[in-house]
């Protein structure tokens, strides 16, 4: 790597838009490769980790799970990816996210239902509160 492509941690930090810390989380689990070292002792990361580190924070926010990072990056670093294989894995990943657009739904339901029964008043008993301790007749 010329020095000129180096990246200390705080500017691969700043150019990615993820925390120090989180970079580091990511090296210990596995998400991101071991840096290279300066004669110092220091992480040196280059354009390449910059762009994987890239693809880790959008599929992030694109709610996928770490294992599934994982999984995806394995493929990529493997070479051995197929387009039918990414495929689906984001097919999996869209049911997921069908499914807790349904249990939000649910929960939607379920508390405009309790807030309706509440007048608001400055009263001793609370219909809301009264039904989180009667848990089991609130069903989501």
């Amino acid at each position: 790597m010329k020095a000129m492509d180096a990246l200390s941690i705080g500017k691969l930090s700043k150019q990615s838009g993820v925390n120090i810390e989180t970079i580091r989380y990511y090296e210990k689990i596995g998400v991101m490769p071991a840096p290279g070292r300066s004669a110092g002792g220091y992480r040196i990361y280059g354009a390449d980790c910059l762009k994987r580190l890239s693809f880790v924070r959008r599929s992030r926010r694109l709610g996928f799970s770490l294992d599934e990072i994982r999984g995806l990056l394995r493929l990529v670093d493997g070479h051995t990816h197929t387009c039918a294989q990414v495929h689906a894995l984001t097919l999996n990943h869209l049911a997921e996210i069908r499914r807790k657009i349904r249990d939000l739904k649910r929960l939607e339901r379920v508390m405009a239902e309790m807030a309706a029964q509440c007048t608001g008043e400055s009263a001793p008993e609370c219909p809301i509160v009264d039904a989180l301790f009667d848990a089991p007749t609130v069903s989501v």
